[in-house]
This record gives structure tokens, C-alpha cells and sequence, in this order.
């Protein structure tokens, strides 16, 4: 007798929408892997390798170190280092006692939601962002609320927009992020100011992704920390200082949050590579090497900054910082994932659809990632221009 077939679904808290940028990736790499031509634009990932120095200290470790356990906040020399950065850098006094290692931001994000909300809060964020913010939501029982960015405030989201939503039905946090993703807008410092005082009348928690500091190349990026210690900072050692497969990354967190944030990173992650800790205290000291690497996104930065509206691309959002340009496509399209998978066919150009960023408006949207290098760039522009003259 066979044995019967179980019937199982897939939770519904699984259900969430796929992250289109790495679905891209995906079709990319299946293209290169047939011998086709393929010019990468579509994930947010630097394309160098991390510092010389950052290598060197792994190496270093792996040889004379026990690689092992590290307390669930991290090394404590790390997050001395992180301290030290943020005086430095921006004047900040951050307590060693308020930071957490994490496994990259995306840990940051999961800590975040699941420390500060309870099941069915409302967080808002901007439209369009970041869609793995709004799928781990979903998948932690917390309801996204979208707040659509306009052309007139610069694509950001405003003290104004943020009280007509709480008014609507209330708040329990905002996540925002500033240099952006899929944009690289950023918040002017006046701006950053007043829309967390209205988070403060609000009793709103916000939540600040600044993984885009230090690739900036318009304006200056401010951290919510000069304004507040209540709010949650998130960054990761991924965009700047190019170590995205390290998955290392450091939360700032608000006193009431620290044990809570303790208690979850030790049952869900445990802690942090040790490996990846002892190098990422070096990335610090490789100012230099990176600020090189930022000088060649600044020229294909511009490069895109020209050529996408010769192109025929409209209406480029302000590419503030970060390294993507996110540019309206509808002189050739109004379903944004097809035009993407044609793009990546007909040219062998891999770049990511709005919709995956706002699936409400992104459908005519195309972002493009400049982190590659700068024959990407330049071939791709070419490529384009070719195929849609």
C-alpha cells in the first residue's frame, strides 16, 4: 500500500512578493552562463572586492584565530570602532552599549520590526523604496503603509504627508531612507529636522536606513542621530565599504531596544560572523581606497545622469547619493517587468523594473545600478541607445 500523499501548504505568512531585482539577477547570470553577452545594472552591489586591508585581516584570522561565537551584539572591539566612527564622522556620541552587529542590514530590519512593533502595527514608508522592507512586513505580521513621494517635494517624504496618513488611521512607525533605494534621494538636512519632530508629536518610531552614507554626491548625509537617540539607525559595511557577501552590518538602537534586540539576535542568529567582524573593524582604515572606488561611481553616475534622457528615458529622480539612477520609461513602456525582460533579451542590459519598488506607480519605471565597472557602463549606455533609437 502506498503511503498517502500529505496535503501541506506553504504558510501565508510566505507569501509575499518576490524581490524582482534578484530575479533579474538570476535570468542575468542564466544569460552569461549560455555564453551571451550581459551588462550588469540590475542589484545594488558594488563591483569591486572589499579593501585589501579588510581581506588581509580575514586572512589574518583565519589562521591564528578560534573562529567562533561572539556575544549576540557583536565584538566588543567593533562596536568601539562603530562608536569612534560616529564622532568622527559626524559628531555624534554614540555609547558602545547602543550598538548591534547584525548579519547585514537585512538582520538590522527583521531585529527592528520585531523589537519595536507588535503584530498588525502600521509602518509607513516611501512609494517607491526598497521592497524588501515591505515584504518582511508582511512576513512578521506588520501592515506597510505606503506613502507616495512626489516630484514637488523631491521625492521625499514630508512632515505633511506623514501627519495626513497617522490622521487617516494611526502610526506606529516610519521607515525611512536617505541616500534611497531605488533612487539615491536624499533628505536635506532641514527637511531630516522637521520630519522627525513630526514623528516626535506623533509618538511615531522611526526607523532610519542610512546604508547609502558615504556615497553621496550632492549635499551632505545627515544620520537621524544628530536629532534624536530615540530613533533606530541601520547600516551595513555592504554599499560603501563594498563587503556585501561579508553579510556584516550595525544597528544604533534607542536604550529601551538594546536588551529586547540582545534577546532576539541570540535565538534567531546566534551572532554575527566572527570572521566578518574582525575585518569589518579594518574597513574603517580604508578611507582612501574606497572614496577612490566612490570617484568612479561619480563619473558613471554622470555618465547616466546625460545619456538616459538622450536616450529617451524622462523625469530622473534626483541621484543625490547611492549608485542607481531611477528614470521614467514610459516614452517606450507602461508594463515595466516585460520591458525589463525584453531590455535584458534584445541587449543584454540586466536592470530592475519600478514595480518592484512601488507596485502601485512603478509601472513605468526603470532603475539602473552605476556600481559596476566604468566599459559597463559605457557599453551598456550604447547598447540602449542602439535598440531604442
Amino acid at each position: 500500500m502506498k503511503p498517502p500523499i500529505l496535503q501541506h501548504a506553504a504558510s501565508l505568512r510566505s507569501a509575499v512578493d518576490p524581490f524582482l531585482a534578484m530575479d533579474v539577477m538570476v535570468a542575468a547570470q542564466s544569460r552569461a552562463a549560455e555564453g551571451k553577452p550581459v551588462l550588469r545594472m540590475e542589484v545594488g552591489e558594488p563591483g569591486h572586492q572589499a579593501p585589501i586591508i579588510v581581506r588581509e585581516a580575514a586572512k589574518a584570522a583565519i589562521d591564528q584565530d578560534r573562529i567562533s561565537y561572539t556575544p549576540a551584539l557583536g565584538l566588543p572591539a567593533l562596536r568601539e570602532r562603530i562608536s569612534a566612527h560616529y564622532q568622527l564622522q559626524y559628531g555624534a556620541t554614540v555609547p558602545r552599549q547602543r550598538i548591534a552587529i547584525t548579519t547585514g542590514s537585512s538582520a538590522g530590519f527583521i531585529l527592528s520590526f520585531l523589537s519595536a512593533f507588535d503584530s498588525g502595527a502600521r509602518v509607513g514608508l516611501a512609494a517607491p523604496g526598497y521592497p524588501a522592507y515591505r515584504n518582511v512586513m508582511k512576513a512578521l505580521g506588520l501592515v506597510a503603509v505606503s506613502i507616495p513621494v512626489r516630484a514637488e517635494n523631491r521625492y521625499v517624504i514630508t512632515p505633511q504627508d506623514v501627519e495626513a496618513v497617522h490622521a487617516q488611521a494611526p502610526l506606529d512607525g516610519l521607515l525611512i531612507a536617505s541616500p534611497a533605494n531605488p533612487s539615491g534621494t536624499m533628505l536635506m538636512p532641514q527637511a531630516f529636522t522637521a520630519l522627525i519632530k513630526s514623528c516626535n508629536r506623533c509618538n511615531i518610531r522611526l526607523i532610519s536606513d542610512e546604508i547609502y552614507h558615504g556615497l553621496v554626491y550632492e549635499g551632505t548625509a545627515e544620520t537621524a542621530l544628530s536629532h534624536t537617540d530615540q530613533s533606530i539607525v541601520i547600516n551595513s559595511f555592504s554599499k560603501y565599504y563594498c563587503m556585501t557577501g561579508w553579510r556584516i552590518g550595525w544597528m544604533i538602537l534607542p536604550e529601551d531596544l538594546v536588551r529586547p534586540v540582545e534577546r532576539l539576535a541570540q535565538s534567531l542568529y546566534i551572532s554575527a560572523p566572527y570572521i566578518s567582524q574582525i575585518a569589518a573593524i579594518k574597513a574603517f582604515d580604508a578611507t582612501p581606497e574606497l572614496d577612490a572606488i566612490r570617484e568612479l561611481y561619480a563619473r558613471n553616475r554622470q555618465k547616466l545622469l546625460t545619456a538616459l534622457p538622450q536616450i529617451g528615458f524622462e523625469s530622473l529622480h534626483p541621484a543625490d547619493g547611492a549608485f542607481y539612477v531611477y528614470a521614467d520609461a514610459r516614452r517606450f513602456t507602461n508594463d515595466a517587468l516585460d520591458f525589463s525582460r525584453t531590455l535584458l533579451d534584445s541587449t543584454g542590459v540586466a536592470a530592475t523594473p519600478g514595480v518592484d519598488f512601488d507596485p502601485d506607480n512603478g509601472q513605468t519605471m526603470m532603475r539602473f545600478s552605476y556600481a559596476g565597472d566604468a566599459a559597463t557602463i559605457d557599453r551598456a549606455i550604447a547598447a540602449m541607445a542602439r535598440w531604442l533609437e
